[in-house]
């Protein structure tokens, strides 16, 4: 596996591309995990956490918030490796420096498992270190359709 140091734009930028890495790791969102992250964020509408009632609902079971699915990319993306197979190297650590652009396409049904892929878009020289643009879709294990896509910036310091 080819290894670049994280100041190397030249060298990142040349990794830059269409395709998608492998898949990550794979995470269930069971019930029990969706009930949780609505207790601890306060948001307990019925299409999350009401079993009964989302049956007759526009998804026909419980779905995943949005946001506890886009939680789930340091778990599940593999960020640090590019599509070319390609690994960041002599960094101390990484910040998350925010999203430039974030979409909910598809529900995530309760009792899913969902995976991600990701694909590097941009390194430029940023005046802490190196801010490295990187596109990441979750998708329900099976479905074409990403559930969330999300452009993440991260900052990478020496």
């Amino acid at each position: 596996m080819e290894e670049i140091a994280f100041d190397d734009i030249d060298a990142l930028n040349a990794n830059v591309g269409e395709e998608w890495s492998d898949w990550g790791p794979e995470f269930e969102l069971s019930q029990e995990k969706i009930n949780a992250f609505a207790d601890l964020t306060g948001d307990h509408q019925w299409i999350h956490i009401d079993e009964e009632k989302a049956k007759a609902g526009p998804f026909g079971t419980t779905i995943a918030h949005g946001f506890f699915t886009l939680s789930l990319v340091p778990v599940l993306s593999l960020m640090l490796e590019g599509s070319s197979g390609a690994r960041l190297k002599g960094f101390q650590n990484v910040i998350n420096y925010g999203g430039d652009r974030l979409r909910f396409l598809a529900p995530v049904p309760a009792g899913s498992t969902v995976h991600a892929r990701t694909r590097m878009k941009e390194a430029k020289e940023h005046k802490a270190g190196t801010l490295i643009s990187t596109e990441v879709a979750i998708h329900v294990k099976g479905s074409e359709t990403p559930s969330v896509l999300y452009e993440s910036l991260s900052l990478f310091q020496g």
